[in-house]
């Protein structure tokens, strides 16, 4: 009878650890990944070259931000559109067949919200919101919406060959513009430092008003009582770059 008993108890251990490997395997498979164009390694050294088509982007998200062949304006995704905002600050949406060098999606999903109180400089949110975040050690995307007291975004113009780094052209060509009291998105993510080399660490957003007529790479701002929509990546895919330029770059 003892021995009986003992089978069943074990038979059913290995039943409940079978269960909870299905379950996490399946929430595993389930986690909504970040997927990445090419490295900002590459970027920083001028490989503006197209690496995927805006339809190969939307496959692998509908959220995120990026640039465009020849580092051509700055990339909004949302809600599953494609925005170009150009050098004129100008937004619109782009064909499918474009490509871009270099761009991060997900599909977001928001998870939690974080409330900050009172009104915040840019710095101010980036350290309330870190100091929120669950983990220092993983991937996050951030969706704010509201009505925003000041932003200062920039665009670039599309660069020629050779191209130049992406410092030089930021240094000498970025076309900046203030916004007051304007309605939208801020569209983000959150990267731990130990993949500096594959993307912005810490904080990178990107912004676009709610009309979608403008927009632009968020350098500063004032936010009132913000509140950021939060989804954690659990995976980080990135896909490389199959052309001469990035093959043959010195990158570290």
């Amino acid at each position: 009878m003892k021995r009986k008993w003992l089978l069943w108890a074990a038979i059913a251990v290995v039943v409940l650890c079978l269960s909870l490997g299905t379950a996490y395997a399946r929430s595993v498979l389930q986690s909504r990944p970040g997927f990445q164009v090419s490295t900002l390694g590459a970027l920083n050294v001028g490989i503006y070259q197209g690496a995927a088509t805006i339809t190969e982007l939307k496959r692998q998200g509908n959220f995120g931000l990026g640039t465009f062949e020849g580092l051509d304006g700055e990339m909004v995704v949302l809600d599953g559109r494609v925005y170009q905002i150009n050098a004129d600050g100008v937004a619109s949406v782009v064909t499918d067949k474009i490509k871009t060098p270099f761009a991060a999606v997900t599909f977001f999903k928001k998870e939690r919200s974080i409330r900050l109180p009172g009104q915040l400089s840019y710095q101010d949110l980036q350290q309330a919101l870190s100091q929120r975040l669950p983990s220092q050690n993983l991937p996050y995307a951030l969706r704010m919406e509201g009505i925003f007291p000041y932003l200062k975004v920039r665009s670039v113009p599309k660069q020629t060959l050779p191209y130049p780094p992406l410092s030089t052209v930021i240094s000498q060509q970025q076309r900046i513009f203030e916004l007051r009291n304007v309605r939208g998105t801020l569209v983000g993510f959150w990267l731990p430092s130990y993949l500096k080399e594959v993307n912005v660490a810490g904080f990178h957003f990107h912004f676009i008003t709610s009309d979608r007529k403008t927009g632009g790479h968020v350098l500063d701002g004032t936010f009132s009582a913000p509140v950021a929509d939060l989804a954690t990546l659990y995976d980080w895919d990135i896909s490389l770059p199959e052309n001469a330029a990035f093959a043959k770059a010195t990158l570290e």
